[in-house]
């Protein structure tokens, strides 16, 4: 073939491999090369190949964060199995009726509304009780008159303190604590708080002189904050996760350690074990639950549970891409093992030490797992891992207020990611500061059964009456 052709052959080739190659010139080369073909088809499906490869690589890995994922790269969710909702022929459940009632009204039709008939009067009846909110809510303004007198003894000017109101502020403690609990505990955002208190509770707000309230609060409950923490630390059991934040636009990390009584938040830079030693300053004594984040390793705890669902989630991950003999045999082992140890515990009977002989044979099973050798790469890989946590699988079987899941935390930081949705997260650091504090706070209110925003507005005013705040209240745990 002459050069010229050649080069104007090559470069027919080069457009077909970049797809950009035209139907006059397809038509072209079939015309006057067809013995080019096949080179052209040769190239094309190796430029195929690689870009399959390179799309393969992209696929994150069983132990990628789930945070960490694109959507579009995530499977579809499966259908729901069984019917949402009770079995037909169960017992009603309704809202239970108000024990005040504040105003009766009565209701008599003067004709048929059919035909206009007049009506014969009967001594049946009934009773509807309905509730509803004011149409509309206004707010109550108080002038407070603030008489100063002169102390010879101090020689200066003294005043009584206002309890109903921060220094300086004209906004009340109730409407603070309202406020910040729709965005820190219910994720409502700024812009939709200011309206509903606009049209709603003709109460007229900015978003900066509720952002400026907002911090003020969470400067007076940091003490409680400060107790959440210790709290947590000295708990029989503490569940704990991570998930992506973002401060101005930076990369953070919000964590969660959580359990039936406390919640605490922390925001931070790192997500390795230095910012888990921030928080655990000491030996943890209770038992840690967490998935296999490899950072959890580097707090010194009594003792672990990690997560068996995470496990199980795994196998179901590596099944979509993995049907080799030898990785089928190997999960339907191991899931065969973790069942018949989550279906042990779910026993009504069940007991820590009850049944130690079967806990002892499912220990037994697991160390024979992980001394398996097999040659494929995912059987390898989860064969290690149980080997080198095979200590804290089973830990639930020896406690009884241990879970074989980390589910709790999840469910403590799901609030959080609704609201990292709704806000877009910080824009600074003292920011942040002020959405872990107040989270924390109105988190573990909840978890206590608490009227969040009495119970914040009564803290308030005994710190400005004594000039302490009251230490965190416990109450009954509510069913969070």
């Amino acid at each position: 073939m002459q050069p010229g052709k050649a080069k104007s052959v090559g470069a027919l080739i080069d457009a077909a491999v970049r797809g950009e190659l035209t139907t006059a010139q397809a038509l072209q080369l079939c015309k006057d090369h067809p013995e080019v073909i096949t080179l052209a088809l040769l190239a094309a499906g190796q430029r195929i190949a690689e870009l399959e490869g390179q799309r393969s690589g992209q696929q994150p890995s069983p132990s990628t964060p789930s945070g960490m994922v694109p959507v579009y790269a995530k499977p579809n969710a499966p259908k729901r199995r069984k019917k949402p909702g009770a079995k037909n022929g169960h017992k009603g459940v309704r809202r239970k009726r108000p024990v005040k009632i504040d105003r009766h009204e009565t209701h008599r039709l003067k004709r048929c509304p059919c035909c206009g008939g007049p009506l014969q009067r009967c001594q049946r009846k009934r009773t509807r009780t309905i509730e509803d909110t004011p149409e509309e809510i206004q707010p109550v303004v108080t002038e407070h008159t603030i008489h100063r007198d002169y102390c010879p003894k101090c020689k200066k000017d003294v005043e009584p303190v206002v309890p109903d109101a921060m220094p300086g502020a004209t906004l009340g403690h109730h409407v603070i604590a309202l406020t910040s609990w729709f965005h820190y505990g219910l994720g409502i955002t700024i812009d939709s708080i200011v309206d509903i208190l606009g049209y709603h509770l003709q109460t007229k707000l900015t978003p900066g002189g509720l952002m400026d309230a907002w911090r003020r609060l969470a400067e007076v409950l940091n003490a409680w904050y400060q107790q959440i923490g210790e709290q947590a630390k000295k708990s029989a059991h503490l569940h704990a996760d991570e998930t992506g934040w973002r401060v101005n636009g930076v990369t953070y990390w919000l964590w969660c350690f959580a359990n039936t009584r406390v919640c605490y938040y922390m925001i931070d830079r790192c997500r390795g074990s230095p910012a888990l030693q921030k928080f655990f300053t000491d030996v943890f004594e209770g038992v840690l639950i967490t998935d296999f984040w490899a950072p959890y390793e580097s707090v010194c705890a009594e003792d672990r549970q990690y997560c068996l669902v995470h496990l199980l989630r795994e196998l179901e991950k590596v099944d979509l891409r993995n049907d080799s003999p030898e990785w089928r045999a190997f999960a339907k082992k191991l899931r065969r093992l973790l069942r018949d140890g989550m279906r042990l515990r779910k026993r009504p009977d069940f007991a820590p030490g009850k049944f130690q002989s079967r806990v002892d044979r499912l220990n037994a099973r697991l160390v024979k797992l992980a001394a398996e050798e097999h040659l494929d790469g995912d059987t390898r890989r989860l064969t290690k891992r149980l080997r080198k946590y095979a200590e804290y699988i089973f830990t639930f079987l020896d406690y009884e207020d241990v879970a074989f899941e980390n589910n709790f935390a999840e469910r403590q930081i799901r609030p959080a990611v609704i609201l990292r949705k709704n806000s877009q997260s910080n824009r600074s650091d003292g920011g942040a500061a002020t959405q872990a504090i107040l989270m924390s706070v109105y988190r573990t209110l909840k978890l206590r059964g608490l009227n969040p925003t009495k119970t914040i507005a009564d803290a308030l005013r005994t710190y400005l009456a004594t000039g302490q705040l009251p230490p965190l209240p416990d109450a009954g745990i509510a069913d969070g």
